[in-house]
C-alpha cells in the first residue's frame, strides 16, 4: 500500500531558513522553496524581491501524516521565526517575507487558526501571521532549492540559517531526523 502524503505551505521570512529546518523533520519527504500569495503568474526571484508581485517566499512541505502531523509542523513554524513582526524577519524586510500559512483545505484552515491562537500564549506582542487559502504554488529557481545544504559556508547561511536550524534541533529534539 502506498503512503498517503500531504502538503503544507508556509512563509516565515527567507525560504532558505524554513527549507533548512523542515528538511530535518522526521516524516518530511520533500521541501520545495517557492512563491505564493501574489497576483502574477510565473514569478521569479527578482520580481518577488521587488515586492511588486504580492508573492511571499514560502516552502511547500510534503510529509507523511502518519509520522508528523500538520499541527506538529505548525508548532515548529511558530518557534523558528518571529510571527509578531509584520512583513519582516530580521534584516529581511518586505511583504515577500511576511509570516503566512497557506492552507490547502478547510481542515488545515481550522488547525492553523487553533494553532495560531495557542501560539499567541508564547508571545507578548500579537501574532500577525496571515492565514489564507493557497491558490497556486510557484517553485523557485533551481539554485534556491536545498540552498543551505548546498551552501553551508555562505555568509547568510552561517549568520541566519544555521542558528535557526540549531534552534529547531534544540527545541524539537524528538522531531530531528
Amino acid at each position: 500500500m502506498e503512503k498517503r502524503l500531504e502538503k503544507a505551505t508556509l512563509g516565515g521570512g527567507c525560504f532558505w531558513c524554513l527549507e533548512a529546518v523542515y528538511e530535518n523533520v522526521k516524516g518530511v519527504t520533500d521541501v520545495a522553496s517557492g512563491y505564493a500569495g501574489g497576483h502574477t503568474d510565473h514569478p521569479d526571484y527578482r520580481s518577488v524581491c521587488s515586492g511588486a508581485t504580492g508573492h511571499a517566499e514560502v516552502v511547500q512541505i510534503t510529509y507523511d501524516p502518519e509520522v508528523v502531523s500538520y499541527e506538529d509542523l505548525l508548532d515548529i513554524f511558530w518557534t523558528i521565526h518571529d510571527p509578531t513582526t509584520l512583513n519582516r524577519q530580521g534584516a529581511d524586510v518586505g511583504t515577500q517575507y511576511r509570516s503566512v500559512i497557506f492552507y490547502h483545505d478547510d481542515a488545515q484552515k481550522k488547525i492553523a487558526e487553533v494553532s495560531k491562537e495557542k501560539a499567541q500564549a508564547r508571545y507578548r506582542d500579537p501574532i500577525v501571521t496571515e492565514i489564507a487559502p493557497l491558490s497556486k504554488f510557484w517553485p523557485a529557481e533551481e539554485y534556491h532549492q536545498d540552498y543551505f545544504r548546498k551552501n553551508p559556508h555562505q555568509g547568510y547561511c552561517q549568520a541566519v540559517v544555521a542558528p535557526k536550524v540549531e534552534k529547531f534541533k534544540t527545541h524539537h529534539k524528538g522531531w530531528v531526523k
